[in-house]
């Protein structure tokens, strides 16, 4: 893995080559070691183990901008890498929105190397998880397919394990660095007629317990056995904090200046009003204990924890430098490496919690479905945040505050502000993974008349 003196190192002859040659440079390292084992049918398949590092250069001259990127990182090729840079810019036509590079002085509370600064002080770094080998990664495996014989179902999924790293700096003295771990597991426990899922991700290696997600998931696959067909229709709802990511994953850009501007945010005309339901409050928020990331965006602004949802009311969106200066508004930190279309996005997404179990939304229901994940989700209508997907391994009826039996899994067609104005529970808010969202801080939720548009044969 490329340290960060080597990557410093980078930037900083590649910015003393280009000076003067161009009106500004922005140059980042980005550097990833992630090992992966793949098993299946309760066998290892795969361990592989790639490690990378690449550059990226930002060229501004004559009010034009581009970026171009490599996988060659010498002396020489970051030099030839600036000049093709700067060259392309001469064949593009001038950027009327180009705002001139981050400096220092445009960081409310000063420079961003101060001490003090959260750049500097958040760490979550693990080396545990950095310098695992194959053989604890085979180690985790192992408890997993124990765990599957145990209860005689087949085990399949992955355990990743590695680090990554970013450096940016630009000509006009701006210098940032992160360095992170992350462990990572995703699992199915498959029975002849049923499964059962489990995935996580963290940061740190304490915080994730393998065995206890195995057993979760092996429950699940042993209770959903011979799934019984249910009619569709509106049902209360329990959603696991997975299917809760994965469904409320196609929010996040909605709260963006340029989804706004742009007329493509599904709160457009409702800053400030009542829009969801008044026990829904929602950050973005990178210091978060739970959360993971480096706490700058693109253009190296620190970013800010800002409350985008407030007791259902929409209080605010996330800028970058660009957005942030059409709305005459100070940049919250969250914007995309220039030049790009998509110009921020909210990355550390907190739904605040509450104290009811799943358990407890368990008993109190009536007549109800348990949902484990869903996947598959799409956007049908963008304006009122109507999406489609699929339940999948573990899905459960509910009657009399008890899970009855397994249910073959069903379509769903939910507006995702209609769903957040019926949320009647929420559980404690954790960190969770899926296949749809990246991974959030975000509660289960027990949601009413929740619309099941079809059911399946599986």
């Amino acid at each position: 893995m490329i340290s960060k003196e080597e990557c410093e190192s980078i930037i900083d002859k590649g910015l003393a080559y280009g000076k003067n040659k161009a009106d500004g440079l922005d140059i980042q390292v980005d550097a990833s070691s992630v090992a992966t084992s793949r098993f299946a049918n309760n066998s290892m398949t795969q361990n592989q183990a790639p490690s990378s590092v690449s550059v990226s250069v930002r060229a501004v001259a004559g009010g034009k901008q581009t970026r171009l990127s490599a996988d060659k990182i010498s002396p020489a090729d970051v030099e030839k890498l600036i000049d093709d840079a700067i060259k392309v810019t001469t064949l593009l036509h001038k950027d009327p929105n180009l705002l001139p590079l981050l400096r220092p002085g445009d960081i409310k509370g000063g420079d961003i190397k101060g001490a003090d600064t959260p750049a500097s002080s958040l760490n979550r770094f693990d080396s545990e998880i950095a310098h695992a080998s194959p053989d604890d990664r085979a180690n985790k495996v192992n408890a997993i397919v124990q765990i599957a014989r145990e209860h005689k179902l087949n085990a399949a999924g992955t355990v990743a394990t590695g680090e990554w790293a970013t450096a940016s700096g630009n000509s006009e003295g701006i210098r940032q660095y992160y360095r992170g771990s992350r462990l990572g597991c995703s699992l199915t426990m498959c029975a002849p007629h049923s499964a059962g899922w489990a995935k996580e991700q963290s940061p740190i290696a304490k915080d994730l317990d393998i065995q206890v997600m195995a057993r979760r998931a092996a429950e699940k696959a042993v209770a959903s056995a011979n799934p019984i067909e249910i009619a569709p229709g509106h049902y209360t709802v329990i959603l696991e904090p997975s299917a809760v990511l994965d469904l409320c994953g196609g929010f996040w850009y909605d709260f963006t200046g340029t989804s706004y501007e742009d007329k493509q945010s599904c709160f457009l005309n409702k800053l400030g009003k009542q829009v969801l339901g008044k026990n829904i409050t929602i950050y973005d928020d990178v210091y978060h204990p739970l959360q993971d990331g480096e706490p700058f965006d693109g253009e190296g602004m620190p970013r800010q924890k800002v409350c985008l949802v407030e007791n259902g009311v929409i209080k605010n969106l996330v800028y970058g430098r660009k957005s942030a200066k059409k709305f005459n508004v100070e940049p919250t930190g969250h914007g995309v490496s220039e030049p790009n279309s998509m110009g921020e996005y909210p990355q550390n997404i907190v739904i605040e919690g509450g104290n009811t179990s799943l358990d407890e939304m368990i008993r109190s229901t009536d007549r109800g479905i348990l949902l484990t994940r869903v996947w598959y989700v799409r956007e049908v209508d963008p304006a009122t945040k109507i999406v489609t997907g699929m339940t999948r391994d573990g899905t459960f009826l509910v009657e009399n505050g008890e899970i009855k039996c397994g249910v073959k899994n069903l379509r769903f067609n939910e507006s995702l502000i209609e769903m957040l104005g019926r949320v009647e529970a929420l559980g404690p808010a954790v960190r969770a993974a899926g296949e749809e969202s990246m991974p959030a801080v975000v509660p289960a939720m027990k949601v009413s008349y929740f619309n099941f548009e079809s059911s399946t044969k599986f």
